[in-house]
């Protein structure tokens, strides 16, 4: 049988946004592959780097305040040399993007069907009038309500809930290959949480597509995701299948995600927190950047950058104390 080639391939990704006072580390040399049809959850404390990594895949950053250094291939291109005009096609129909607030996404003063209609005729070539009706089509697909009706709506005159469906639909329009989400749920409340997550797992499924799911949840990556990939200080410092890391998470990092979250645990345990505060990415600690949080941590985690480790195949984890836990893992 034919080897399917990873849809994205990410080797040594590092962003630095630049100003006059100071320059921001926000991502280190991040490397990690996806498989078509793959869903992957990227977990990790605000400023640990998720949603510039996923910006960084489109090239979303302003290059004069911003460097992108490191190779990022999606679907065979190759994303960082790409002209301004192939980056706008592989924007959209390649890849595309679900925003944490959609409401900021779309222009205000445009109906949203729109919106959607102007984004199918740029990129198939088609009529607006077969944009909107490609637009009716995504309505129904992610559920929208009288979805004729919404069309002519104004992004102000929709809920919370039908604004992220809509922004959903805007995603899919030109059947991207790859969706990144960058915590699409996070303003919604607990009830719509869970019908935009099961809307999303089915039309990944139905559609094929491979998925990026920026997430402080633990309980949302448990319940979508294939593969988790952990974020602490701009790097992944641990990936692995969802059930076998959190059943058994080999950086302290995770274990202490783990053990701070309500899911999964028993109601009468107590939940642990981690000590501290994530590090200044302007000024980052020698050696593990997590060291100066970790209960584990000894002189040599700061001689330098920890290496990564694969103590078992398909598990990856930056710790040195990684290798004496290869035998608990078995």
């Amino acid at each position: 049988m034919p080897v399917t080639e990873p849809l994205v391939e990410v080797e040594d990704l590092s962003v630095t946004f630049v100003s006059r006072e100071s320059e921001v580390r926000a991502v280190n040399g991040v490397n990690f592959t996806m498989m078509p049809g793959e869903v992957m959850c990227m977990l990790g404390e605000s400023g640990s780097g998720k949603s510039v990594t996923m910006r960084a895949l489109m090239r979303l950053f302003p290059p004069k305040r911003s460097v992108i250094s490191g190779r990022v291939r999606v679907a065979g291109q190759d994303v960082l040399s790409l002209s301004d005009s192939a980056l706008r096609r592989l924007r959209g129909a390649t890849v595309s993007m679900i925003f944490q607030e959609p409401m900021t996404a779309f222009d205000p003063v445009v109906r949203v069907g729109d919106q959607i209609a102007e984004v199918v005729a740029l990129h198939r070539g088609v009529s607006h009038r077969e944009g909107r009706k490609r637009a009716l089509d995504l309505f129904d697909l992610v559920r929208i309500p009288s979805a004729a009706r919404r069309l002519d709506a104004y992004p102000h005159e929709l809920s919370g809930g039908l604004r992220q469906r809509a922004m959903i639909a805007l995603a899919l329009s030109c059947d991207p290959k790859l969706l990144l989400a960058d915590e699409p749920t996070t303003a919604l409340d607990a009830t719509v949480q869970i019908q935009v997550l099961i809307l999303l797992r089915r039309l990944q499924k139905e559609l094929g597509m491979s998925v990026i799911f920026v997430t402080h949840d633990l309980g949302v990556a448990a319940e979508i995701a294939d593969r988790v990939a952990v974020m602490y200080a701009g790097r992944v410092v641990e990936t692995g299948p969802v059930r076998d890391l959190m059943r058994n998470p080999l950086h302290p990092y995770t274990a202490g995600l783990l053990a701070s979250t309500v899911h999964d645990q028993p109601r009468d345990r107590e939940l642990e927190t981690i000590p501290g505060a994530p590090p200044d990415m302007r000024n980052l600690p020698p050696g593990c950047s997590f060291a100066p949080r970790c209960s584990l941590s000894a002189a040599d985690c700061t001689a330098g950058t920890p290496p990564a480790i694969v103590p078992v195949p398909g598990r990856l984890a930056r710790c040195i104390r990684v290798p004496g836990q290869i035998a608990e893992y078995a």
